[in-house]
């Protein structure tokens, strides 16, 4: 009987080295491939596909089918690797069908209005705060963040993740490492961004080390994902919004704005870093604004004149 555990460390040996997959891939594949490993102990053992068919049916039982699609998806590449390396002589999943139907769900935004009072509130906090302190250094940080977020539409995971010369402040780019160590260049437009983050760099001068964290802690630490998370709830609450939003929403709702200024999806699609236009036309369901006012312009109906007869 093959040891799946050991045969997980080494594909995940490849998957580091070969395929250089982040850290984060490879803690998600780990907890996949460990879980489909626990339930082949308690199974006779045999790869074949009556007990992959019973552990993706146990997987519908207990996740969303979103998680179940992801969770499929890295056994598959398991399975695939196994049959190449010959460790395996048929792969289970060969000529195996399997279908479900994901909900469609539309990303959540968060209006244009929302996202200013959230940035106003943060600038009013650096103008109140004893500029003295680490405190005002921490909200001029937040600042750069809030505006990052809103101006690239990076994902939480990719800006935490910057690295010192992966911003260039004289022309305005950033360079944003996406999924699948997929690079893309984003330029800044707006000044205000761009004085948001030198102010940063001013209160967080860099050790002349390329490869350090752009956003740090007060420790000199990468920003952890779960900060921003926090800082976001923090300025939405003192600016007395009844609303949750995530880092996430920010990116879902400057595809949604740039959609409706009429801007080229595919242009959208390079700054979100999706591989697939697919993934970037979902937004072209929220756009309801947008339609509404070129429905209310434009549509033929307006240009009907009717003959009711004599009322």
């Amino acid at each position: 009987m093959l040891n799946l555990y050991k045969l997980t460390s080494n594909y995940l040996g490849y998957c580091k080295y070969q395929k250089n997959l982040n850290d984060k891939s490879l803690k998600a594949y780990k907890i996949d491939l460990s879980q489909f490993a626990s339930f082949m102990e308690g199974s006779d053992g045999d790869l074949n596909k009556t007990n992959i068919s019973n552990y993706i049916t146990c997987l519908h039982k207990t996740y969303k089918p979103k998680t179940v699609k992801r969770k499929i998806a890295c056994l598959k590449a398991f399975f695939n690797y196994l049959e190449y390396d010959e460790i395996i002589e048929k792969n289970p999943f060969t000529k195996m069908k399997i279908k479900f139907q994901e909900p469609f769900l539309l990303p959540k935004t968060v209006s244009l209005n929302t996202i200013q009072a959230v940035l106003s509130e943060a600038y009013r906090e650096s103008q109140s705060t004893n500029k003295a302190g680490y405190y005002y250094k921490a909200v001029i940080r937040d600042i750069a963040v809030l505006e990052l977020l809103f101006a690239t539409g990076a994902r939480v995971s990719e800006l935490c993740s910057l690295n010192v010369s992966d911003v260039s402040l004289c022309d305005g780019f950033i360079k944003i490492y996406g999924k699948g160590s997929r690079e893309r260049i984003v330029q800044i437009g707006n000044d205000e961004v761009i004085l948001a983050l030198r102010n940063y760099r001013i209160a967080f001068p860099s050790k002349n080390n390329a490869n350090d964290f752009f956003f740090i802690n007060r420790l000199g630490n990468r920003l952890s994902e779960q900060s921003v998370r926090l800082m976001i709830t923090k300025y939405v609450d003192k600016a007395g919004l009844q609303v949750h939003i995530t880092p996430h929403m920010y990116r879902h709702s400057l595809a949604t704005l740039l959609l409706e200024e009429d801007v080229d999806i595919r242009y959208i699609q390079h700054i979100l870093g999706h591989s697939s236009i697919v993934t970037t036309q979902i937004y072209t369901h929220v756009t309801s604004n947008k339609q509404k006012s070129i429905l209310v312009a434009k549509h033929p109906r307006n240009k009907v004149v009717l003959d009711k007869g004599q009322i």
